[in-house]
């Protein structure tokens, strides 16, 4: 029907370009739990991993045949696809990835996302509230409503076990003066106006020069 509003984001791209982007971040995303890219295409892969989710937990031979035509490593994906991540998901009744805006990435200011499995290893709001709880209990405060929030969904699926696990590896590390850091900190990209190449600086030092993406 005319004026009505499109089903689907078309990314400036047409049909085929646009279900092989699709297909190669669902792959990423099954193969490192946790991508980062636009907002508008983080949105659209999360549809199609929310249903490769859907077709793992169904464990036919048609649901496996529909899997393979998707991931570009089909070898390497559906073993864990239809393994442990139909696992993780078996008592879950949706709802297995989660995009979070982040700051843009790149210099042309385009809305940025993180495009995540949920209650995996990356998962990056299990790691903020056992951080959040960790630095509340060092410091003697009570937890913020926002922070109970949180810690109640986190835990409905993975248990309180996992979560204390998590606290006390970030309460050793900020006793330690790690400052609850799991992993030394990313170079963080700085774009110049007016300059064709993105300089990476790390600690206030210049690391290296590149082309920007």
């Amino acid at each position: 029907m005319a004026g009505s509003r499109p089903k689907y984001r078309h990314l400036s791209r047409n049909s085929s370009h646009r279900q092989a982007l699709l297909r190669n971040l669902v792959t990423s995303l099954f193969e490192h739990e946790s991508i980062s890219t636009t907002w508008h295409k983080a949105k659209e892969a999360q549809r199609l991993a929310e249903k490769l989710v859907t077709l793992a937990k169904r464990n036919t031979t048609a649901s496996r045949t529909r899997a393979q035509a998707i991931f570009y490593k089909p070898l390497e994906l559906l073993p864990k696809l239809f393994g442990p991540i139909a696992e993780r998901y078996s008592t879950r009744p949706g709802g297995y990835t989660r995009v979070l805006r982040i700051e843009p990435l790149k210099e042309d200011q385009a809305a940025s996302a993180i495009l995540e499995l949920v209650d995996g290893p990356r998962d990056m709001r299990f790691a903020i509230t056992a951080q959040t709880i960790a630095r509340d209990r060092l410091l003697g405060q009570p937890h913020s409503e926002i922070t109970l929030r949180n810690r109640e969904k986190v835990v409905k699926f993975r248990g309180e076990e996992e979560l204390e696990q998590m606290v006390s590896k970030f309460v050793s590390m900020e006793r330690d003066g790690q400052e609850g850091r799991s992993e030394p900190a990313e170079k963080k990209k700085v774009y110049f106006k007016g300059l064709r190449d993105a300089r990476y600086y790390s600690g206030g030092q210049k690391v290296a020069n590149s082309e920007p993406e």
